[in-house]
């Protein structure tokens, strides 16, 4: 026993020496959570308890993982949430979202200067990644609020209108949303109604009804499905990615990059070749908490987005953070931004890019970006490189895709070597945002002659003569654009495929706690389906990186300033079809709706429960209505007109009861369907 309590005091001497022990501390949590989401919605299913119950117990479960992890620190995972929750009680819905602006991103900035002051360069983990999720909570409820007390509907954009909340939360709901176990650690950033609706057991039957209204499915009875086989799925995947991260980061270290000794003994190729794989290696360590924090969100319930078109395979991508494949084998930097941080694209548009004037949207959008993510050097030096590489890439593709698009084996070539020159430039702009140095940045770009930064100028400000004269005035609006005084490009509202941000640059290439930056130049780039989350500390970089070749795929043109007269009229067609689908659908529901609650209102005026419950009108009180009407009616005509009117009461008596017949059909119906629950049972 001794000689068991001996190693084990080594064994935390090491961890703690090593600084392992928060991330030992990370997995346990993770992992208990993870056994702890199943328990959750099996045994604290809103069937079985209160929503009350539910929020206490994500909430407890929140604030004993986060002190488990980060021990005093975890004052802060309680202090920041608490600072805002004062001003949203106490200030005006007019403007309580730009003061819970001030004050979460103050804090936070606080926050990360500290850390880079007492532990400058250091990749551990710390309360700062939490903090940064929390941030997102409670700005966008802010937001929210504003939108729900403060707006017009009609002034509102769709996803605007989702979001807007007309009752303020307690403090109970606030703070389990802000520190549920489940997206405490890692995220994904889930908007507060979202979790109110899953924490009160509506989800389900909402999307469920999204689904139905548009691949038109006929689903009578709503069974809640399981998420056993896409968890056991994102946990496989996740447990991959640390093998492979484990694998490759010691073989291709990043911090070997700010030895003197590294550029001096490597040459051209290998310094490429090393800025791609390390980074590589950087984001599959962010992947496995992702997948990992995604498998957690979805074994408790949450993140269920409806069905796919068959109406039976469940989507389980509400809250997901990352597509890796899509990532990883992306032909351009839209496929890439698009399978990459949603979540943080989501709320950069919300807080940001919808609510200013288009042309200063990508600026300040990436203004916001940069401050939430800290202030290491490496950030914007990554930003800087990915923006100017963005507005070569449009050039390079005006010039080069053309050639390639005759047949189908050249169209596959172009693929190919797109997805390479990805890959590369993306490894060479955002190796600075994980190195986080000015000057060991600067000295491996000098190792390798700034080639890329090279070729990009010679793009931008020579070959650009040689692109046709229909195409080049296009092309330099979108250089213009990209310097930041652009007009956004129309975008996507909110499908439940477009979880991202149009401006958003999405800091991809490196995954981390501080992810999701923003390109100046980038909502001009995307198409309308965007898309994005996380909470990551070093990824904005891959998403700058792939502009180099950000515009090249079939699928369309990169940017929205470059598409042809008939692709734009084509993606304005589209849009205003599925904007009056979408419509009809509203005023189909809002029909519902009000039908329903005439129905419920008229039983309560006309009808009552006994104790058996059933509904009916006192036979008493119908007697007495057609007593006085039959007297009345036989002082003003014969005998005859009298037996004539006796004769109608008693149609009106049967008309009534066949009425209410109907009526109480109607009602128990009503009263059964939002109560549908797990294995298909009702409550």
């Amino acid at each position: 026993m001794e000689l068991l309590l001996g190693i084990q005091e080594k064994v935390r001497n090491v961890l703690v020496d090593t600084g392992l022990i928060k991330y030992v501390n990370f997995l346990i949590t993770q992992f208990l959570a993870l056994i702890l989401a199943s328990v959750f919605r099996s045994y604290l299913h809103p069937s079985k308890v209160t929503a009350s119950t539910r929020h206490a117990i994500g909430l407890v479960i929140g604030l004993f993982f986060g002190y488990f992890c980060f021990g005093q620190q975890a004052i802060h995972i309680a202090g920041l949430p608490a600072v805002c929750y004062v001003v949203i009680r106490t200030q005006s819905p007019q403007f309580v979202q730009r003061i819970v602006m001030v004050v979460a991103l103050a804090y936070l900035s606080c926050i990360h200067l500290h850390r880079q002051y007492y532990d400058y360069g250091s990749y551990s983990l710390d309360i700062t990644g939490p903090l940064m999720i929390i941030t997102q909570k409670v700005t966008s409820l802010a937001f929210s609020i504003h939108d729900g007390f403060s707006r017009e509907m009609k002034d509102l954009t769709r996803s605007q209108q989702q979001h807007a909340i007309r009752k303020l939360p307690s403090a109970l709901e606030f703070f389990s949303y802000t520190l549920h176990f489940q997206g405490l650690m890692a995220g994904p950033l889930v908007f507060y109604k979202d979790y109110i609706e899953f924490i009160e057991g509506y989800h389900i039957l909402k999307q469920t009804a999204v689904s139905k209204a548009k691949y038109d499915i006929d689903k009578e009875i709503v069974h809640e499905p399981s998420p056993v086989k896409v968890v056991v799925k994102k946990v496989i995947a996740s447990l991959v990615c640390a093998l492979i991260f484990v694998k490759f980061a010691t073989i291709y270290p990043i911090k070997a990059m700010k030895d003197d000794g590294f550029t001096e003994s490597a040459g051209f190729f290998y310094s490429f070749w090393y800025m791609m794989m390390a980074t590589t290696a950087v984001r599959f360590k962010y992947y496995f908490a992702w997948l990992l924090a995604d498998a957690i969100c979805n074994n408790s319930g949450l993140g269920f987005n409806g069905y796919e078109q068959d109406g039976v395979t469940p989507r389980w991508d509400l809250v997901s953070n990352i597509d890796v494949w899509a990532f990883e084998f992306g032909t351009n930097f839209r496929n890439c931004i698009n399978a990459w941080n949603s979540g943080t694209n989501r709320w950069l548009r919300m807080v940001v890019f919808e609510r200013v004037p288009k042309r200063y949207g990508t600026v300040l959008t990436f203004s916001l970006s940069a401050l939430w993510h800290g202030f290491y050097p490496g950030y914007y030096i990554t930003f800087a490189t990915g923006a100017f590489i963005v507005m070569s890439a449009r050039v390079a593709r005006k010039l080069f895709r053309e050639p390639f698009q005759d047949t189908a084996p050249k169209r596959m070539i172009y693929d190919v070597l797109t997805c390479l020159v990805t890959r590369v430039f993306m490894g060479y702009a955002t190796f600075p945002f994980v190195l986080l140095e000015f000057k060991a940045s600067l000295r491996m770009y000098l190792n390798v002659f700034m080639c890329l930064h090279l070729v990009a100028l010679i793009t931008v400000f020579i070959l650009t003569r040689f692109v046709p004269r229909g195409q080049r005035k296009r092309t330099a609006a979108v250089v213009t654009t990209a310097v930041g005084i652009t007009d956004a490009a129309t975008h996507d509202r909110e499908t439940d495929s477009t979880r991202n941000h149009p401006a958003n640059l999405s800091t991809a290439a490196t995954g981390g706690e501080r992810t999701s930056t923003m390109l100046l130049a980038e909502h001009s780039t995307l198409d309308t389906n965007g898309t994005a989350t996380a909470n990551g500390n070093a990824t904005a970089a891959a998403a700058a990186v792939a502009t180099a070749v950000t515009a090249e795929s079939n699928d369309g043109p990169a940017t929205v300033a470059a598409t042809s007269k008939t692709e734009r009229e084509s993606d304005n067609l589209s849009y205003l079809i599925k904007e009056k689908f979408e419509q009809e659908t509203r005023n189909i529901e809002e029909l519902i709706d009000k039908t329903v609650t005439g129905f419920v209102e008229l039983k309560d005026d006309l009808m009552r429960m006994n104790e058996n419950n059933e509904i009916f009108i006192s036979a008493e009180t119908l007697r007495k209505r057609q007593q006085s009407k039959a007297e009345a009616d036989f002082k003003m005509h014969s005998g005859s007109d009298h037996h004539h009117h006796h004769h109608v009461g008693g149609g009106v008596d049967a008309f009534l009861k066949k009425e209410i017949d109907a009526l109480n059909a109607a009602v128990q119906q009503v009263n059964v369907l939002p109560a549908v629950l797990s294995n298909g049972h009702a409550k």
